[in-house]
């Protein structure tokens, strides 16, 4: 399509895909959708991008990317069949992190249906120089209808000054000599919280590339548990939180109190158990550390709990995750409501995808075949093909 045409597209699910050549010196690039009303957002949630990946609608989900030989693609899914009623716009953009786009070749947005995979549109974006924002295209309503039109307008301010003229408050730094902004809430949030329908978030993004990352998980109970228990009061209840790791030349192992495999930080396994906590107090309860320094040495880690005393399942547990990297922002998510007898909960699997931490939400209850440990209940659900041994602490 030229610059500027338009194109009628089907009311259905939507297949958008951002794409361009991948190589030395070539910044990355985020895709990302505003939804508009009367030509502005209505609130910040109707920006999705990488760090706010699904429109409270579900009309608009942010995939995240791929690559494939010499070409990078960043995909967003939109439903036009869900957009409310009020959204007359919905825009394509794309932000370049560390570059502009004059650096970028072969940038391009793809329409298809996401079912069929049917064409049913294309935009080459070419001619950029100093631009670290576009606009690729939109789709809007034209008498019940949707089409979509070819764009192609650059910004030299990034996503947020892009942001900015659709209605988004971004907060910046202020001149002393300037009377205080009005509070607006910022562009990346403070906190990042983990959902089913957003269950995954890029620690890089994050700003988490460097130093140590906290995985603290506390817990409260609805009522007071009673069983034997080994150092512990009356009611006491007594989670382990533990890790599977694979390092990136093939090595496993574990590190959990049991066995007193509590790993280190300055060599393998790069991860370290604090010590054994049996209050789950929001202050305290059970804490691992990664080093994200060593972050290209580690290919997967899982993250797990298990019950070693206290009680028979996780039913009337609260428990909440909370992943701290020592740069950017924390990372949360509550365990859902556990209806089946399970002694070990999968908590969160981090993968190294192209030298980039992700780290997804799982909240898995598993529940552990007669004479099966938590632990080889764990490792037989994600594969990690481990040998067991009994182990005490």
């Amino acid at each position: 399509m030229p610059k500027g045409s338009n194109t009628p597209v089907p009311t259905t699910a939507l297949r958008v895909e951002v794409t361009r050549r991948a190589g030395p010196g070539i910044p990355d690039v985020d895709a990302s959708a505003l939804l508009l009303a009367n030509g502005r957002v209505r609130a910040d949630a109707d920006l999705v991008f990488y760090n706010q990946p699904a429109h409270p609608s579900g009309a608009v989900r942010h995939q995240g990317k791929e690559t494939m030989g010499a070409q990078v693609t960043d995909t967003l899914l939109v439903d036009l069949a869900r957009v409310e009623a009020d959204i007359e716009r919905i825009v394509l953009a794309a932000s370049a992190d560390g570059g502009t786009f004059g650096q970028v070749p072969g940038l391009a947005v793809q329409i298809s249906d996401a079912v069929t995979g049917d064409g049913a549109a294309r935009f080459d974006s070419t001619g950029a120089t100093v631009e670290t924002a576009f606009v690729l295209g939109e789709f809007y309503r034209r008498q019940g209808s949707w089409k979509f039109r070819a764009v192609g307008q650059g910004y030299d301010s990034g996503l947020a000054g892009l942001a900015t003229d659709f209605g988004i408050t971004v907060d910046v730094p202020q001149h002393p000599a300037a009377p205080p902004a009005p509070a607006a809430p910022p562009l990346q949030p403070a906190k990042v919280t983990l959902t089913k329908a957003a269950p995954s978030v890029s620690l890089a993004k994050q700003g988490g590339t460097s130093g140590v990352m906290r995985v603290n998980l506390n817990w409260q109970t609805r009522k007071r548990v009673t069983g034997r228990h080994r150092g512990a009061g009356p009611g006491d209840l007594d989670l382990d939180l533990c890790a599977l790791y694979e390092l990136s030349d093939g090595r496993k192992g574990v590190v959990q109190a049991l066995g007193n495999a509590f790993g280190a930080l300055d060599r393998p396994p790069f991860i370290h158990l604090d010590g054994d906590d049996r209050t789950g107090a929001a202050a305290n309860g059970e804490n691992l550390t990664i080093s994200l320094d060593h972050k290209d040495q580690l290919g997967r880690v899982l993250v797990f709990v298990t019950i070693y005393e206290g009680a028979r399942s996780f039913a009337d547990l609260h428990a909440t995750v909370t992943l701290r990297p020592q740069h950017g922002a924390p990372i949360d998510f509550s365990l859902d409501e556990c209806t089946v007898p399970s002694t070990v909960c999968a908590l969160a699997l981090i993968t190294n995808t192209g030298g980039d931490l992700v780290v997804r939400r799982e909240a898995r209850y598993l529940v552990p075949d007669r004479g099966v440990s938590p632990q080889r209940t764990v490792d037989r659900a994600y594969g990690w093909g481990m040998n067991w041994t009994p182990g005490r602490k």
